[in-house]
């Protein structure tokens, strides 16, 4: 039997439903706000949501100064009421959900921590339309549809395994993208290095993209600011176990770094040395040659909650296989 009426919702009404986030905010304009710009006392009045993205909702007429529709550049004189009513909806572009298994370290309704296995791919794009990260947690949670990324506060390589941060509402997103401005969410990583190093240390290298493989990046003079800070964990067969923090957070950061002082990381496909180095067992040889990705993993992070800033911090364990690797040039 056909239903009809505005009362009922189908499946497809109610996921809509589901992923929408009602948004209503009202701020009084006192005299020390007089002759500033709209967007930018409100970034100040609601810290949970960008200027931009303010902006964009006062161009939209879903913010009102005393009932008027007005322009973000609108000059305040005091006295005035201001009000926000909008819905968060599902981004018209959004990946279709899939169930994909994860496999979570931290949840609440604030954000969730993901252990990224090695081999999926973050984001959707040009050769993976699907079964990625992102299906995966517009599956499990709908409402993320509604969020920048799907509230993903930062990415991993598809081969690289562990830690991911994601936020589950637009003013965690907020909170979490200024934290990382501030450098206040702190990623450590254990990277298995080719060669045996002597001591840490810092890489400070500017990182822009190779000016003919698009792809890559490389170490240029014009690039952005990129600082990595290295320790040893384990000198190993040929090998060295680095303890990694990024200061900073540039597309292959790690991976750069590490063939920029002659210490690739052992499988990187694009940066690193072919072939295994002199000096090894056979077995070991062999484990080296047969390991498929780069031996990189997001072991830690650790980050001021958005809920009230408490810190947080979050481990995962090292996949199978970078462990077996780890034991066989360990001798063990």
């Amino acid at each position: 039997m056909a239903n009809h009426g505005k009362g009922v919702r189908g499946p497809s009404a109610m996921l809509v439903f589901l992923m929408e986030q009602q948004i209503s905010q009202r701020a009084m304009i006192t005299e020390t706000h007089a002759g500033r710009r709209l967007d930018a006392v409100l970034a100040e009045l609601w810290p949970d949501y960008s200027r931009s993205r303010l902006a964009e909702w006062i161009k939209a007429g879903q913010v009102r100064v005393d009932g008027r529709q007005v322009k973000p550049r609108h000059a305040l004189t005091g006295g005035e009421t201001v009000t926000l009513e909008t819905v968060m909806e599902a981004r018209a572009d959004s990946p279709r959900p899939e169930p994909i298994g994860l496999k979570l370290l931290h949840e609440d309704k604030d954000c969730l921590v993901i252990d990224k296995p090695p081999g999926l791919v973050v984001h959707p794009g040009s050769g993976n339309p699907d079964g990625t990260l992102v299906n995966a947690l517009l599956h499990r949670d709908p409402a993320l549809a509604s969020l920048p990324r799907a509230g993903l506060i930062h990415r991993l390589d598809k081969d690289t395994s562990g830690c991911l941060l994601v936020a589950r509402t637009l003013a965690a997103h907020t909170w979490l993208i200024r934290a990382m401005k501030r450098r206040e969410i702190k990623r450590h990583y254990l990277a298995l290095v080719r060669g045996e190093l002597l001591t840490g240390g810092t890489v400070d290298a500017p990182l822009g993209r190779h000016p003919v493989d698009r792809r890559r990046q490389v170490v240029r003079d014009d690039g952005r600011r990129a600082v990595t800070h290295y320790r040893i964990r384990h000198r190993l067969a040929s090998a060295t176990l680095l303890d990694v923090e990024l200061e900073t957070g540039r597309t292959h950061q790690i991976r750069v770094h590490m063939a920029h002082i002659r210490h690739p990381i052992v499988g990187d496909p694009v940066y690193g040395q072919r072939g295994a180095p002199a000096g090894l067992s056979q077995s070991q040889r062999q484990a080296w040659l047969a390991f498929p990705r780069q031996a990189l993993h997001a072991r830690r992070l650790a980050f001021p909650h958005p809920g009230g800033g408490d810190q947080l911090s979050v481990e995962a364990e090292l996949p199978e296989d970078m462990a077996a690797l780890i034991a066989v040039l360990a001798g063990s």
